[in-house]
């Protein structure tokens, strides 16, 4: 039987540490970090989410302010807030959150907000850092996937992983996380031929391609660490992954139940993330 990823034990402890650095920042800086969370439209899966970050700054003592603007707001409108927050030394985090109404161009938002200020790490001079090896920031799945297998101890050099799914948000970063932590890694697709087979070698399996239980107990091998980042709803209403969970436990060591594995992690890497940019914007 696997070992069960607790997603939030690891966050509650990520928590805990952004909490008492900030404690101490406070005390001898008189500031604290500032988040900024801009919601356009009243999509509901981003009204919870927006409220779970706003929940997690009010438990690390961070500021927090929430810009919530009508569906129909106007790319001006949308980039005059950014840049206004891109000013305000207040704030050391922006985050638009997305999805975005259609008539927005989301990568246009993306390249508005500060590089410095950028916590989601989704600017292209961030994405570019990320690759070479030099970031400040990390997105907020991968990064946390990476604070999940350090705290269960698993090893990465030398390891076979497999990454399903190519997305700039979790797919494509994730692939250069385990890289540089000398992990060998395939990064797989819908193109990818002889899939089962790609996925029967690796020690270390991350599964985000947004399909329901997509991954069964054939493509797994004994042993296996699998890593699902998927969040769908059945027929019935109950969520799961992108993995069987029923079908993969028995075979794998570890791995991420949904929910509670990978979910929790995205808003505590978010709180790490506003807590290095504060320390950069003040040189600390």
């Amino acid at each position: 039987m696997a070992t069960i990823i607790d997603g939030k034990t690891v966050s509650a402890s990520v928590k805990q540490r952004v909490a008492e650095e900030c404690k101490s920042l406070y005390e001898t800086t008189g500031k604290r970090p500032g988040l900024a969370v801009i919601i356009v439209g009243d999509d509901p899966a981003s009204r919870v989410y927006v409220n779970n970050k706003k929940k997690a700054c009010e438990l690390v003592g961070f500021l927090s302010r929430e810009y919530a603007l009508p569906e129909n707001t106007t790319q001006e409108t949308l980039s005059d807030l950014i840049e206004q927050l891109n000013q305000d030394d207040e704030i050391n985090g922006i985050l638009c959150q997305l999805p975005l109404p259609k008539h927005l161009d989301e990568k246009a938002v993306i390249e508005k907000i500060a590089v410095e200020k950028d916590v989601d790490a989704f600017h292209c001079a961030n994405v570019g850092k990320i690759m070479i090896g030099d970031f400040d920031f990390l997105p907020c799945t991968p990064s946390g996937i990476m604070e999940m297998l350090d705290y269960y101890n698993i090893p990465i050099s030398g390891k076979e992983c497999v990454v399903l799914g190519r997305s700039n948000i979790v797919g494509k970063p994730m692939a250069m996380l385990l890289l540089h932590k000398n992990g060998t890694v395939t990064i797989c697709h819908s193109r990818t031929q002889n899939l089962k087979e790609v996925c029967q070698r690796a020690d270390i399996l991350v599964v985000a391609v947004g399909k329901p239980c997509f991954v069964t107990a054939d493509m797994v091998k004994d042993g296996a660490v699998v890593i699902d980042v998927g969040i769908n709803r059945k027929a019935d209403g109950k969520l799961c992954g992108d993995v069987d969970f029923a079908q993969v436990e028995p075979k794998a060591s570890y791995i991420t139940p949904v929910p509670g594995g990978v979910g929790p992690m995205t808003i505590a890497t978010l709180m790490k993330n506003t807590l290095t940019a504060f320390k950069i914007q003040n040189h600390i």
